[in-house]
């Protein structure tokens, strides 16, 4: 059998019963609202779905796993879950199929009930995208701004991510959850919550204070214009939205958070403080001076005798994919040649945060570098990716 999945879902295997944890079912039908029957030194507990959402169903599962019947229980449990009609049998299943932390998003939107506009659950993808990339970033570094910077840790992180659609909730809105690794994951998700607190915090200082400076104060705990533009996403449109993070219940809660409940709600009257807060810091971030090594992978000038622009393809030397630079004409014929010797140069600069830290400017001499073994497997595999094209 098969887990339950939307049209455009991938589908996925019940979970294995004799690999899953009696503890951390029971955990997750008590944090979805399951109701347990029978005394609680009980060698089985008989649960039932919230309310009268599916009076039909019931399950028996064992106190621990040691009993003979436990793995025939569990199948049993299993698979009632997999037939059940409430909501949230099919996420108790996700996150015993996918172990991790579970952060939940929710738009609640105008209009009729369970009138959901066609491109809202791209907008809420979208948001939720970046507020994990921005959570990725900075669990690596801080900063104000990032950019392009980081991106590929950001996105190797997103790979990791199970993204689930949750359609239409309640009355009236729109929700997506998605499971994160836990505990590998667990950097990014507690950054994240952290920063979201403390933006929260900022907007609230803004409103009351009307002074803008607790936004930059709060980079340190993990804000950055990226996650800001993620909940202005979040929230544009919307009448409120709302964040929930449940931590896996099989690696528990993470240090420092103990069993409290994550949920950081924001609404478009914070919209005001929130533009403003990403404007700030994307000015406050400054130039880094970086010395780049890095392969010309395109090459433009308008005039054969004069200045020319080259992209470079990072191999070394900044937390970008690419950067652009403007150089002299000298400096262009020499990554011209390194360009045909499919060679890597080197040049200092300062990295703008203009066009989101992708331009190199005031650039020194350009030189080309030899390779060391490391480099060169390293350039190997670059070339493998795509090579280096005019």
């Amino acid at each position: 059998m098969t887990l339950p999945h939307g049209p455009q879902e991938a589908v996925r295997a019940l979970p294995d019963p004799a690999a899953v944890d009696p503890a951390v079912l029971a955990t997750l039908l008590a944090r979805h609202g399951w109701v347990r029957r029978g005394g609680p030194s009980a060698r089985y507990g008989r649960w039932t779905p919230p309310g009268d959402s599916d009076p039909g169903t019931s399950l028996l599962v064992p106190a621990a796993g040691g009993f003979d019947d436990a793995v025939e229980l569990l199948a049993d449990a299993v698979t009632a879950l997999s037939r059940s009609r409430s909501p949230s049998a099919r996420s108790i299943l996700l996150a015993l199929t996918v172990p991790g932390d579970e952060l939940r998003w929710r738009r609640e939107l105008p209009g009729p009930a369970h009138a959901t506009p066609w491109d809202d659950a791209e907008r809420l993808q979208r948001a939720a995208r970046a507020m994990l990339a921005a959570g990725a970033k900075a669990g690596r570094s801080r900063a104000a701004y990032f950019g392009a910077r980081l991106d590929t840790w950001a996105g190797d992180f997103l790979e990791q991510v199970l993204v689930v659609g949750g359609g239409p909730v309640a009355d009236s809105g729109a929700g997506l959850t998605a499971y994160t690794p836990a505990p590998e994951g667990r950097v990014v998700v507690t950054t994240l919550v952290r920063a979201l607190e403390a933006l929260r915090d900022a907007v609230d200082y803004r409103r009351v204070s009307g002074g803008p400076e607790a936004f930059e104060n709060a980079v340190q705990a993990g804000v950055s214009r990226e996650l800001v533009q993620s909940v202005e996403e979040l929230v544009r449109g919307a009448t409120a939205a709302q964040l929930t993070v449940a931590w896996s219940a099989a690696a528990g809660p993470p240090g420092g958070f103990g069993d409290r409940r994550i949920a950081l709600e924001f609404s478009p009257g914070d919209l005001p403080a929130l533009e403003e807060a990403a404007a700030l810091l994307e000015r406050i971030e400054p130039a880094v001076a970086v010395t780049v090594v890095g392969l010309v992978v395109r090459l433009k000038r308008a005039d054969p005798a004069g200045p020319g622009s080259v992209r470079l393809k990072v191999l070394g030397g900044a937390e970008v994919s690419e950067v652009r630079v403007r150089l002299v004409d000298r400096a262009y014929r020499v990554a011209v040649e390194a360009h045909l010797a499919g060679a890597p140069v080197r040049v200092s600069g300062r990295l703008e945060r203009r066009g989101g830290f992708r331009r190199l400017t005031h650039p020194g001499a350009l030189e080309p570098c030899g390779l060391e073994e490391d480099e060169r497997e390293r350039l190997l595999k670059t070339l493998g990716e795509g090579g280096p094209g005019a």
